[in-house]
Formats: structure tokens, C-alpha cells, sequence
């Protein structure tokens, strides 16, 4: 019995070294084993990730070189350049050249004032084109209540300013009422007609300045900044004055002809029947 016992151990602990021999035999020849050669598969996998991020990093480098070289291109092009029927995105943002606003040399704003001043008073009116010295002598014949005034000749100059500043007015109005520059007696040539013909003659009209209590003619107040036409024997009042002017001139008792009037137009053909 002992012997055989003896024997099984020796056997076992021969196959125990045996078999430890050859783990540290495979240990080692594993050690001894390439990287490539222990695991092909993941190598494979790792060199695939490694390439598809080389390709990444090799895109992102060329993108902003190529976008470099083509703002380069576009920078440096010029409308001869330019191939027409293609897309050009800076040819479709361009807007139409404005037109270029023209020199004006006239006067505006405070410079006309000033060109239009007397006195160091800005002058609210200015004659126009059609001013004219009349012919005919006219006169204003003023009166307060029943008692007549000194006569007022205006066939000197071709307009008069009325107002209550005397240091522009032609002829003051010292009433409280009155403005300072309040009414313009002005001489116009325009048309009119005589013995079935159109003629050019002088004839005298008053423009109220925007007073601020108006201007009357024959007890009428006439709308501001309009002329109207004054009449041999016409009664103009200024503001709440009782003074009244009646215009007549030196013929006004005579039965004389027209002498305001000047020629004949020019732009009218005689109407004759």
C-alpha cells in the first residue's frame, strides 16, 4: 500500500511541474509576442480611428486656406474680370448710384434775410417781377372823421410799405391796432382790356402782410398775402384805425383817357368784330 502511494505522489508532483513548466512557457512566449501579433483586431481598429482622424485634421487645415485663396480671388478681381451669366454676390448687393444733387446758389434762409433787410429790419415783403413805376400820379386823400389830412403822393416809386415801425415803413400807421409792417400798396403791369384789344397798363394794388387785425377795402377785409386791385375812389382802412385813405389821382375830375395805360400786349391778338 505504501509503496504504490509513494508512487501516485511522485507522479502528481511530476505532472504539477510539468504543467507549471509549460504556463511559464507559454507566459514567456506570449511576453516574447509582437504588439501587431497579440491582438490584430484591435490594432486594426486603433489604426482606423487614427486614420479617419488624420483625414479630419488634414480637412479642417485646407478649409480656411482654400477660403483664404478665394476671398484672394474675389479681392482681387475686377469688374473687367467679370464673366458675364455667371453668379457674382457682390454684383447683386450693389445698389443703383444715387443722383447727385446740384449746386444751388441761391439765396436761403437766414443769407436772404439778410439780403432782404433795411435799417437792420428783416423787410417781411418783396416786390415782384411785375413791379412797375406808374405813369399816373396817384394820391391818398386820408381822413379822420370830417377832417381831411395832409395828401399822400405814391406815383413816386413802384411800391410802398405801410406799417407802424417808421424805420422801414413808406407810410406809417401809428394806430395801437396797425402792424408793425402791415400792408404794401404795390404797382403791377398786367393785362387789361381796352376798346375790344388787350393792353399792358400799370395799375396799383395793396397786399395785406398776415396782420394781425387786417386789412379793409371798402369796408371789406381782404384775405392776407393775395393782391387785390384797387379802383379810382376805393376807402382803405388799416386794423381798428378811424382813418381812412381814399385813392384818386390827378385826373380823377376829368374825363380823360387812361393814361396808365402803356401799349399794347404783345402775347394777345386785337379781337376785332
Amino acid at each position: 500500500m505504501i509503496p504504490t502511494m509513494v508512487g501516485r505522489l511522485d507522479t502528481a508532483e511530476r505532472r504539477h511541474k510539468q504543467t507549471s513548466k509549460r504556463h511559464e512557457q507559454e507566459d514567456n512566449f506570449e511576453r516574447r509576442k509582437p504588439h501587431n501579433y497579440r491582438d490584430n483586431n484591435k490594432s486594426s481598429e486603433r489604426q482606423h480611428r487614427r486614420h479617419n482622424s488624420n483625414s479630419d485634421d488634414d480637412d479642417r487645415r485646407k478649409r480656411p486656406r482654400n477660403d483664404r485663396r478665394d476671398n484672394s480671388r474675389h479681392q482681387g478681381r475686377s469688374d473687367s474680370d467679370h464673366v458675364w451669366g455667371t453668379k457674382d454676390s457682390s454684383s447683386s448687393e450693389k445698389k443703383p448710384d444715387a443722383k447727385k444733387e446740384e449746386p444751388n446758389f441761391e439765396t436761403t434762409g437766414k443769407l436772404a434775410e439778410d439780403t432782404n433787410t433795411f435799417n437792420g429790419v428783416v423787410i417781411k415783403y418783396s416786390e415782384p417781377a411785375e413791379a412797375r413805376k406808374p405813369k399816373r400820379r396817384w394820391r391818398l386823400y386820408p381822413f379822420k372823421g370830417e377832417k381831411q389830412l395832409p395828401v399822400l403822393h405814391i406815383h413816386r416809386q413802384s411800391g410802398y410799405l405801410l406799417g407802424r415801425d417808421r424805420k422801414v415803413a413808406d407810410i406809417p400807421i401809428d394806430h395801437p391796432s396797425c402792424s408793425k409792417q402791415h400792408a404794401a400798396l404795390q404797382y403791377r403791369l398786367v393785362s387789361a382790356k381796352k376798346d375790344r384789344r388787350r393792353v399792358r397798363c400799370i395799375r396799383p394794388y395793396i397786399i395785406d402782410l398776415e396782420s394781425a387785425n387786417g386789412t379793409y377795402v371798402n369796408n371789406q377785409r381782404i384775405d392776407s398775402k393775395k393782391y387785390v386791385e384797387l379802383m379810382e375812389k376805393d376807402v382803405v382802412k388799416f386794423g381798428f384805425s378811424s382813418r381812412e385813405y381814399v385813392l384818386l389821382h390827378e385826373h380823377s375830375t376829368d374825363s380823360g383817357d387812361d393814361d396808365s395805360l402803356a401799349e399794347d400786349d404783345p402775347n394777345e391778338e386785337s379781337n376785332a368784330d
